[in-house]
């Protein structure tokens, strides 16, 4: 126990110290990042497709994400920057030939090699895909092959995919697969800078109604626009005749139609009544003023229920 005059405990006894984190072994890192979709963790099998950051990919796989993007838990970390399956390139693969070592598990076996040197696709040697073509070659074959020096920029010249003759820019479409952590965010940065220059688009039923708009004929544009300006003219003419027939209302009338900014104070009597009046309401008003109004020297207060 100690303390109890038997034992006398050290610091390992009083003090608890933090535990070591596991090790993590690499070497089963790096098979599930070339073997193995970073998305499902399933096997690769093609088609195989892969995205601006290079990552590997089963083509099922991203079409069930975009589907519905909580299908996998850490879908939106691993690969939120997919919108659409234009945002991911199938891959040309070379299938590896040769038989599986002895002793050696099938899914410790690489499923791909470079069709130019043969090296097997393990981590071990960098590889990438061109952009036009999808096709994957390892770094040092696509290289032992350009036509320009490897030391240039690569962004103006154009060389020749040595599997299909397609044409690329070694500078910008040459992805390099599973990159490391510095070079995925230089990838990244591509890709925020690249979708910045995008066009905005417009949703589906503005641009519907833009097309319906522009394949109108002219005479169906320009009788749409002679209604619009009858109907601007028959409002004016209305508003003026309106205008014209309150100016010739009695006081009487006109109080009826007043506002509640007059500074008038209404009684609990008149309070929220000939608020809409109809014409014809108004016509017998008008006549029923003029008789009390004849008969009575006094003001004449009129209510109506």
């Amino acid at each position: 126990m100690g303390n109890d005059g038997g034992s006398i405990p050290d610091r390992r006894d009083l003090v608890k110290s933090k535990p070591k984190a596991e090790a993590l072994d690499k070497a089963n890192q790096t098979r599930a990042r070339w073997g193995f979709c970073a998305l499902s963790k399933r096997r690769l099998q093609e088609p195989v497709v892969s995205c601006a950051l290079g990552k590997l990919y089963n083509k099922d796989a991203i079409i069930e994400f975009l589907l519905d993007r909580d299908a996998y838990g850490d879908g939106e970390n691993i690969c939120g920057h997919v919108r659409s399956l234009k945002d991911v390139k199938t891959l040309s693969l070379t299938a590896n030939q040769a038989p599986v070592p002895a002793g050696k598990e099938p899914l410790e076996h690489p499923q791909f090699v470079c069709p130019l040197t043969l090296k097997e696709m393990n981590g071990a040697t960098p590889f990438v895909y061109l952009r036009p073509c999808g096709c994957v070659l390892s770094l040092a074959g696509l290289n032992a092959m350009r036509s320009t020096p490897p030391d240039g920029d690569g962004q103006t010249e154009k060389d020749t995919c040595p599997q299909c003759a397609a044409k690329y820019s070694h500078g910008t479409d040459c992805i390099p697969l599973n990159p490391g952590a510095d070079e995925e965010e230089r990838l990244r940065a591509a890709l925020s800078a690249q979708r910045l220059l995008e066009p905005v688009k417009k949703s589906k039923k503005r641009k519907a109604a833009a097309d319906a708009a522009a394949a109108e004929p002219p005479a169906k544009k320009a009788a749409t626009a002679t209604i619009a300006t009858a109907s601007n003219s028959l409002r004016s003419t209305l508003a003026m005749e309106e205008a014209k027939r309150k100016a010739g209302m009695s006081d009487a009338v006109k109080a009826l139609y007043s506002g509640k900014d007059t500074g008038r104070k209404e009684t609990f009597m008149t309070m929220g009544t000939f608020t809409r009046v109809s014409r014809l309401h108004e016509k017998y008003c008008c006549v029923l003023t003029r008789r009390l109004c004849s008969t009575h020297s006094h003001p004449v207060a009129l209510y109506v229920a």
